[in-house]
Protein backbone atom coordinates (compact mmCIF):
# COMPACT_ATOMS: atom_id res chain seq x y z
CA UNK A 1 0.00 0.00 0.00
CA UNK A 2 0.93 3.68 -0.54
CA UNK A 3 0.22 6.49 1.51
CA UNK A 4 0.49 8.93 -1.45
CA UNK A 5 -0.60 12.21 -0.51
CA UNK A 6 -2.41 10.67 3.15
CA UNK A 7 -0.56 11.54 5.67
CA UNK A 8 -2.70 11.91 8.99
CA UNK A 9 -1.13 12.99 12.54
CA UNK A 10 -2.09 11.00 16.02
CA UNK A 11 -4.52 7.59 15.80
CA UNK A 12 -6.59 8.04 12.50
CA UNK A 13 -8.06 4.83 11.25
CA UNK A 14 -9.78 6.69 8.54
CA UNK A 15 -6.36 7.48 6.91
CA UNK A 16 -5.33 3.57 5.14
CA UNK A 17 -4.74 2.37 1.85
CA UNK A 18 -5.07 -1.38 0.79
CA UNK A 19 -2.02 -3.51 2.21
CA UNK A 20 -1.20 -7.07 0.93
CA UNK A 21 -3.78 -9.78 1.51
CA UNK A 22 -6.42 -7.83 1.70
CA UNK A 23 -4.98 -6.31 4.95
CA UNK A 24 -5.20 -2.31 5.70
CA UNK A 25 -2.16 -0.48 5.86
CA UNK A 26 -1.73 3.15 8.23
CA UNK A 27 -0.80 6.45 6.90
CA UNK A 28 -0.88 7.57 10.36
CA UNK A 29 1.63 8.84 13.40
CA UNK A 30 0.36 6.02 15.05
CA UNK A 31 1.32 3.48 12.67
CA UNK A 32 5.17 2.81 13.84
CA UNK A 33 4.02 1.86 17.44
CA UNK A 34 1.37 -1.01 16.16
CA UNK A 35 3.74 -1.85 13.00
CA UNK A 36 1.39 -1.46 10.30
CA UNK A 37 2.19 1.25 8.31
CA UNK A 38 2.04 1.52 4.65
CA UNK A 39 5.85 1.01 3.12
CA UNK A 40 6.14 4.51 1.66
CA UNK A 41 4.86 5.82 5.01
CA UNK A 42 8.53 6.99 6.28
CA UNK A 43 9.74 8.15 3.28
CA UNK A 44 6.56 10.11 2.24
CA UNK A 45 5.10 11.03 5.70
CA UNK A 46 8.52 11.81 8.03
CA UNK A 47 10.35 13.73 6.01
CA UNK A 48 7.63 16.84 6.29
CA UNK A 49 7.35 16.31 9.92
CA UNK A 50 7.73 18.58 12.76
CA UNK A 51 8.51 17.61 16.22
CA UNK A 52 7.00 19.68 18.91
CA UNK A 53 8.97 22.26 20.25
CA UNK A 54 8.65 24.07 24.24
CA UNK A 55 10.44 26.76 25.61
CA UNK A 56 11.64 26.85 29.62
CA UNK A 57 10.16 26.26 32.29
CA UNK A 58 9.11 29.54 34.23
CA UNK A 59 9.64 29.75 37.58
CA UNK A 60 7.17 27.97 40.44
CA UNK A 61 4.67 29.24 41.70
CA UNK A 62 4.25 30.23 45.70
CA UNK A 63 3.15 27.69 47.78
CA UNK A 64 -0.67 27.28 47.70
CA UNK A 65 -0.87 27.03 51.53
CA UNK A 66 0.33 29.55 53.72
CA UNK A 67 0.57 26.87 56.41
CA UNK A 68 0.66 23.51 56.16
CA UNK A 69 1.25 20.86 52.91
CA UNK A 70 0.14 22.54 49.58
CA UNK A 71 1.32 22.64 46.22
CA UNK A 72 3.72 24.92 43.84
CA UNK A 73 3.27 24.65 39.91
CA UNK A 74 5.33 25.64 36.81
CA UNK A 75 4.41 26.18 33.09
CA UNK A 76 6.37 26.48 29.56
CA UNK A 77 5.14 27.05 26.60
CA UNK A 78 4.63 25.48 23.19
CA UNK A 79 6.98 27.28 20.81
CA UNK A 80 6.42 25.03 17.93
CA UNK A 81 3.32 22.54 17.55
CA UNK A 82 3.69 19.55 16.22
CA UNK A 83 2.97 19.05 12.60
CA UNK A 84 2.66 15.69 9.89
CA UNK A 85 2.74 13.39 12.66
CA UNK A 86 5.43 15.03 14.33
CA UNK A 87 6.56 14.08 18.07
CA UNK A 88 3.42 15.48 20.07
CA UNK A 89 4.20 17.63 22.99
CA UNK A 90 5.92 17.35 26.54
CA UNK A 91 3.42 18.10 29.77
CA UNK A 92 3.41 22.04 30.00
CA UNK A 93 2.64 22.15 33.43
CA UNK A 94 4.60 20.49 36.93
CA UNK A 95 3.59 20.38 40.29
CA UNK A 96 5.06 19.95 43.64
CA UNK A 97 4.28 19.39 47.01
CA UNK A 98 5.48 21.72 49.24
CA UNK A 99 4.77 22.87 53.29
CA UNK A 100 4.09 26.62 53.77
CA UNK A 101 6.07 28.33 56.85
CA UNK A 102 4.32 31.96 56.13
CA UNK A 103 5.43 33.85 59.56
CA UNK A 104 2.27 34.05 60.70
CA UNK A 105 2.22 30.40 60.99
CA UNK A 106 1.42 28.62 64.62
CA UNK A 107 0.61 31.97 66.39
CA UNK A 108 -2.16 32.21 68.42
CA UNK A 109 -4.94 35.02 67.66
Amino acid sequence: GSCRHRCCPGRNNACWAPGTRRAHCYCDSYCQRTGDCCQDYLATCRRAAVGCAVGPWGPWSGCSSPCGAGSRARSRQVTVPPRHGGEPCPDLKQRRGCLGQHPSCGTAE
